[in-house]
């Protein structure tokens, strides 16, 4: 088995953003495998179970401090492709992926988790890994403490009979949640939205939004999804230029959340192709479910940007970027994005985009796409269309 140290300083973000001041781990996977390591090394040596892991260092680390078996579940395909690139660089064998639902068994003795910055996230999560669990479990939750409040504690504590916190180490924190809810175990499955992304009785969120000059629209939305079941007002601003769309038979709705965009389109042409795509498998299916709906036709694909499209396929491509890689702001999402979406369009296609303001992405736009019109532009957004070039 690998030392922790030489482990960890080999693994690499790939295929994530990041140059080479972000790692592929932080002070948080660090300290959860090393709190496992000396508060439960019986439950670390059984069958592990890991949520979220970014790029590897929690399923990787524990498999290397002796894990019995490491099952995982990842929301991100790019960290789900990470892991399998780092178990290869690191010879050892990659873990299996698990729909969370699925994730836990009455074997499981220990569940690493980073912490969601979504609480409903947190309480589904929770909720389904108690359900099936023994009641020996032992659930470490971590993250860097400007992410973590006191309501964390109270989410997981309606799962969870007993909620401890950990000392602070390095700018994080863990919380160490034992003794799965009677309840909970009781009905491991109850309500569950999707067995892909697990559930509660709440889920998924429903909410009817009207986007101006439109038609209402129901949103549907899984815990965890950027903005919920609301129309968050970037998208809004996007949705506002849709009465000059070109003409298109192939249209793309890229980073598609919930899935809102992808169904104005399909309302705009219901004989086009639309493509939903999103790198976070909870964002697909709740995409899919928007779709459903609102009784439009709509493919969704789990992916890295346009990864798995081929190239000049598309007449229309609409975008509002995340600016976010984990806990990084950074434009470098954006601008692959929009180099994925040039490779992707057709000579005289367009890429239309909202960004916030401030960001200036314009010139970027010019470059990697071709000539790029302003469409709207207030102190808080800006939407472009971009042609691709020739």
């Amino acid at each position: 088995m690998p030392d922790l140290d030489a482990l960890l300083d080999a693994l690499s973000r790939e295929p994530d953003v990041g140059g080479a001041e972000l790692r592929a781990w932080d002070a948080a996977d660090r300290y959860l495998l090393d709190h496992a390591a000396s508060e439960f090394p019986d439950a670390l040596a059984g069958e592990v179970a890991v949520v979220d892991d970014t790029h590897g260092a929690l399923a990787l680390g524990a498999a290397s401090l002796g894990a019995r078996t490491v099952r995982v579940h990842q929301d991100s395909i790019v960290a789900r492709r990470a892991l399998a690139a780092n178990a290869a660089r690191t010879g050892l064998a990659e873990p299996g992926q698990h729909p969370l639902a699925e994730l836990v068994t009455p074997a499981t003795s220990l569940v690493l988790l980073r912490m969601p910055r979504s609480l409903e996230r947190l309480a589904a999560v929770a909720q389904a890994l108690a359900g099936p669990a023994s009641p020996e479990l032992v659930l470490l939750a971590g993250g860097r403490i400007k992410h973590m409040t006191p309501t964390q504690n109270d989410v997981l504590a309606a799962s969870f009979a007993r909620v401890d916190v950990a000392h602070a180490r390095a700018k994080s924190r863990i919380i160490v949640a034992r003794e799965p809810a009677p309840a909970a175990r009781a009905a491991p499955n109850a309500a569950r939205a999707d067995s892909s992304t697990g559930g509660g009785s709440s889920y998924p969120r429903r909410a009817v939004a009207s986007p101006s000059g439109q038609p209402p629209l129901e949103v549907v939305a899984l815990p965890g999804v950027f903005a919920g079941a609301s129309l968050d007002i970037g998208t809004r601003a996007l949705l506002a230029t849709f009465d000059t769309l070109p003409p298109f038979e192939n249209a793309v709705d890229l980073a598609c959340g919930t899935g809102i965009v992808a169904v104005a389109l399909a309302r705009a042409n219901p004989a086009a192709r639309i493509l939903a795509t999103d790198v976070s498998a909870v964002a697909v299916e709740s995409a899919r479910l928007t779709a459903e709906a609102n009784g439009v036709r709509v493919e969704t694909r789990h992916d890295d940007g346009l990864s798995s499209e081929p190239d000049a396929s598309a007449d229309l491509i609409v975008l509002n970027p995340p600016f976010h890689a984990g806990a990084a702001v950074t434009t470098e999402i954006a601008h692959r994005l929009f180099a994925d979406a040039a490779r992707v369009l057709r000579p005289g296609g367009e890429l239309r985009v909202v960004w916030n303001s401030h960001l200036g992405y314009r010139p970027t736009l010019e470059r990697l796409v071709g000539p790029t019109r302003q469409l709207t532009r207030t102190p808080k957004f800006t939407v472009t269309a971009s042609t691709r070039r020739g």
